[in-house]
């Protein structure tokens, strides 16, 4: 009968071959060629700048429509240009190309890319709305900011973010108009939605500059500043005390100052104010029964 025996030592030598393949495969270090040393690495003979990521695609746009000037027909057609071979609009392009322009403010281009966007039917959204009316108003058209306002206002009535509200008394605050800036607060009250302290506390110093107190004391009363507010901190939601406390304090401080000089010397007597200018206020004085005019003008459209 036939057998077949392996020596001991083929055996040991198999099995230690079998050992160093196996330390080489699970150790970290370089792969070890014939001439005792880390395999060499060659450089690329070849350098290519192409790249098809939606970054380097925004900030070509960026820099194409940079070197233009001013003429919308110039600027609409070298965005007509860069997207001539495109299967689909590259709205995640557009929207980062936007992004660049509003972190470097140039708010034209932002206008003018913006529309032409909207005009192609894509990125109708209410950010894109959003960045196109805060575009406007840092630009200085205020005329179209709030045509663009009323458009919206009226065709979101009841969905209208909070953020619009803000943006607009913002704006209406800085330029010293107060009487809209009261017509979008009461608005804003009517249809339920919640402003936040930063409104608040622009409506309060109106007030008091206009030494309304007793419309001040309402508004203090109905929106409080909160005591605590939540912030993210390192990806955990702490609670902290919030800031909006202390300057309620000092408000108190200069309308205890305003009662005082009103005691000594008539609210509105030595000012000259009549009361037909003190009227024209009024609108912040919110009833629910009775809408407001821009209310019952979008209802009625």
């Amino acid at each position: 009968m036939l057998a077949l025996w392996y020596s001991p030592t083929t055996f040991t030598t198999r099995l230690e071959s079998v050992q160093k393949i196996s330390r080489i495969i699970n150790s970290s270090s370089p792969v070890v060629c014939a001439a005792r040393g880390p395999r060499p690495r060659y450089p690329r003979v070849w350098k290519t700048n192409k790249k098809i990521g939606t970054i380097s695609k925004s900030l070509k746009l960026v820099e194409r429509i940079k070197e233009l000037s001013n003429v919308k027909e110039e600027v609409y057609g070298a965005l007509d240009s860069f997207i001539a071979w495109e299967l689909e609009f590259p709205l995640i392009t557009v929207k980062k190309a936007l992004k660049t322009l509003e972190n470097e403010r140039d708010w034209k281009r932002i206008i003018q890319v913006t529309k032409w966007m909207l005009s192609k039917g894509q990125g109708r959204t209410m950010g894109s709305y959003y960045t196109l009316l805060n575009a406007l108003a840092e630009d200085g058209r205020i005329d179209e900011a709030e045509e663009l306002w009323t458009k919206l206002f009226s065709e979101n009535l009841e969905s209208m973010p909070r953020m619009f509200f803000d943006k607009m008394i913002s704006i209406y605050h800085e330029r010293g108009i107060h009487d809209k800036m009261f017509e979008v607060f009461a608005d804003m009250e009517e249809l339920g939605v919640r402003p936040t302290v930063t409104i608040v506390s622009k409506v309060g110093d109106v007030f008091q500059k206009l030494r309304m107190l007793d419309k001040y004391q309402k508004l203090k009363k109905k929106y409080p500043p909160p005591k605590w507010e939540y912030r993210y901190i390192k990806g955990k939601r702490v609670k902290i005390r919030s800031k909006h406390l202390d300057e309620s304090g000092g408000a108190s401080k200069r309308e205890e100052k305003f009662v005082k000089e009103d005691d000594s010397s008539g609210l509105y007597e030595n000012a000259g104010q009549s009361s037909d200018e003190v009227d024209q206020y009024e609108v912040a004085e919110v009833s629910l029964d009775k809408p407001s005019e821009s209310i019952r003008s979008s209802l009625a459209t």
